[in-house]
């Protein structure tokens, strides 16, 4: 496929690339005035109708017409007319061209919105819905998309709508419930795929093509719904080369304690490792009807207290006061106290952890003021807060470098 091509009734009119088109190469293409989107597949290939007959033909025959089928059968399956089709994009024409094959769609923006999280909790909610629903209605007739990350969505805003919503897009790796491609032949993205999905690729021992149904989407839909509400993906060990393998090997993957809790419920039940466990879509879409949902936060930190009186002050402990009175200065008319020693003492912060990389901007900074010495300096102890150490832990685990972090954006 060159620019200027003609391949069956469609002229090429840019340059073919390969840029996140995994086993394809796509450009955009003309027929009848209406512009579209044009996708080579580069495997399979279809054998020759008169080739000599032969075992290595006839498996290469069978992998072709497998491949044909189950392309034919998601696109009559999928209708635009269905409800929440309008946020689906479906496949418009699929053909063979000599060996090759090639599938359109009709051409559409694939500007996407680079930081969902920063939306308001309303926004984020519709948004989630309508990727959600769209989900439903493929489930409905128990087709699943195979592939489903953000890479894969547009989240996008029509001129004058008052909301942004899911656009779902690359059905090139869907296949019918409980029949998917032989692992040599199916694909996906490990960071999204669900634990059944990994152990399929391995051939492990009872995890047939059975095994891989619609639950298969709900994990990786529980995976975006903490990309899209936070700005990360779930937390997990370093050990591990994605969320699927901790589950595998029994880890509880770590949510951010900012969530609510109806959503961290949700999201732990999507995420199992068993997908009979999982809930369906009709219960995600009804979960996030309320809007909080998708509010994050955070944990309260317990303040100093009100100010003391000068009788109370006198009461108090000795490190406390001690504190106290470093922090009021010297008092009027008395000999200045003399430090210790000439480094001042740091500030502690009476804060969460700082998460590493951005912080979401509904999710204020917190410091504490820093505490001067007089005199030999007291122990000096933690402030209290209400959010345990652990649950500081996974916000930094959390948000630990880019390997969590898939906002990329492509073309469907």
């Amino acid at each position: 496929m060159k620019q200027g091509d003609v391949i069956a009734g469609y002229r090429i009119t840019t340059a073919p690339t390969n840029a996140n088109g995994g086993k394809c190469i796509w450009a955009f293409a003309e027929k009848s005035g209406t512009a579209y989107f044009i996708k080579q597949f580069l495997e399979p290939k279809r054998p020759k109708d008169d080739a000599a007959d032969s075992p290595s033909l006839r498996i290469r025959r069978q992998v072709a017409q497998e491949f044909e089928e189950r392309h034919r059968g998601i696109m009559k399956r999928l209708r635009p007319d269905a409800p929440g089709g309008g946020n689906i994009v479906l496949a418009t024409d699929f053909f063979h061209e000599g060996s090759t094959y090639f599938k359109v769609t009709e051409r559409i923006d694939t500007a996407s919105l680079a930081r969902p999280q920063d939306l308001e909790p309303r926004q984020k909610a519709i948004l989630l819905k309508t990727l959600g629903t769209s989900l439903k209605q493929l489930h409905d007739i128990e087709v699943v998309h195979g592939d489903l990350k953000p890479l894969n969505v547009l989240v996008q805003k029509r001129d004058r709508a008052a909301f942004h919503t899911a656009k779902l897009i690359d059905f090139d790796d869907s296949y019918l419930a409980g029949k998917p491609p032989a692992p040599e032949d199916i694909s996906g993205d490990s960071l999204y795929g669900a634990p059944e999905w990994r152990r399929y690729l391995r051939r492990d021992s009872g995890f047939g093509p059975d095994r891989l149904t619609c639950a298969v989407d709900v994990f990786a839909l529980g995976l975006m719904t903490h990309l899209y509400v936070t700005g990360d993906l779930p937390g997990y060990d370093d050990k591990f080369g994605s969320p699927a393998d901790a589950v595998n090997a029994g880890e509880l993957l770590r949510l951010d304690p900012r969530l609510p809790d109806t959503l961290q419920g949700l999201l732990r039940r999507m995420t199992l490792a068993d997908p009979k466990h999982r809930p369906r879509t009709a219960a995600y879409l009804k979960a996030l009807s309320n809007p909080e949902a998708c509010t994050l936060r955070p944990r309260p930190v317990r303040g100093p207290g009100p100010a003391k009186s000068p009788g109370e002050e006198g009461s108090t402990s000795g490190p406390r006061t001690s504190r106290v009175r470093a922090n009021l200065g010297p008092r009027t008319g008395g000999q200045a106290p003399v430090p210790t020693d000439a480094t001042p003492v740091p500030p502690k912060s009476s804060g969460p952890a700082t998460p590493v990389g951005p912080v979401p901007s509904d999710n204020p900074a917190t410091s504490a003021a820093p505490a001067a010495t007089a005199g030999p300096r007291a122990p000096e102890r933690p402030a209290a807060s209400d959010t345990p150490p652990a649950s500081r832990t996974s916000r930094v685990r959390i948000n630990f470098g880019d390997r969590n972090r898939d906002r990329g954006r492509g073309t469907p």
